[in-house]
């Protein structure tokens, strides 16, 4: 919470427009109220399935007993809260609808995601990959999409499904990718810089923040580093050499 704390200020002075969160949702009903009271207005909750068993395989260790209340105390609080779910063919290709419904019954967009091919992830992931253009034709045999000019910073192309009255984002890095839009960036908590989610280029920015006191190093660094950002990604799913299409695993940028 000290980061948030700090980072606060930003917002009443204007030089932040807002402040957000992406989280797995374990630790919210502990700390909700907190972050509504440091100016975070909407979050995004990463949830694959409401299967406890299905949510231990996926996650390798998440209790789903705990994500539940807490985006039930992230509402509570007031935050606006939205569902991030990746699709898995086989895994939670099947819970799609019931996933949605859910998620719109409780005031709550979802936005899916398309497999992406980043580090060791191994054969099962690589089959595990559906694209969302299959994933929307089979909604729309029973709910009504329909495409709407929506956004919310990021890269998700949204319908309203009539039927539900709710948002439904569709984030294609493989079908359809959305370089050509793309304004972002991750910073990592040892300060790399990395101008594209699937592609090795980083700028290190500890070591100008280290050599001098003032901020024109580092300023630098970045103007550097944003003039070297790449056109688009390299994302493919190689199976015929069972590879990903970078070796960095996902958490390594944050995700």
């Amino acid at each position: 919470m000290t980061l948030f704390s700090s980072l606060s200020r930003h917002l009443a002075s204007g030089a932040l427009d807002e402040l957000t969160l992406t989280t797995n949702g374990s630790q919210l009903i502990k700390y909700a109220s907190e972050l509504r009271a440091y100016g975070v207005k909407r979050i995004n909750v990463s949830l694959d399935t409401l299967d406890p068993d299905k949510f231990r395989a996926i996650t390798r260790w998440g209790e789903l007993d705990k994500v539940l209340p807490g985006i039930e105390a992230a509402l509570a609080a007031g935050l606006k809260v939205k569902i991030n779910a990746v699709v898995l063919k086989g895994v939670n290709e099947d819970e799609i609808p019931s996933l949605m419904e859910w998620a719109h019954g409780r005031g709550m967009d979802l936005t899916l995601i398309e497999v992406m091919p980043l580090g060791d992830i191994g054969e099962a992931r690589l089959d595990q990959y559906l694209p969302l253009s299959i994933v929307r034709a089979r909604l729309s045999e029973k709910y009504t999409l329909d495409d709407i000019d929506y956004r919310t910073g990021g890269p998700a192309r949204y319908v309203q499904v009539r039927e539900t009255g709710g948002r439904l984002g569709l984030i294609t890095p493989m079908t359809h990718n959305f370089c050509e839009s793309c304004n972002r960036v991750r910073i990592t908590c040892t300060g790399t810089l990395y101008m594209c989610l699937g592609q090795e280029d980083a700028a290190d920015l500890r070591a100008p923040l280290r050599a001098s006191e003032g901020n024109d190093l580092l300023y630098a660094a970045i103007d550097d580093a944003i003039t070297r950002k790449p056109k688009g990604h390299d994302f493919i799913i190689d199976r015929r050499h069972k590879r990903p299409a970078l070796a960095r695993h996902m958490s390594v940028t944050g995700g």
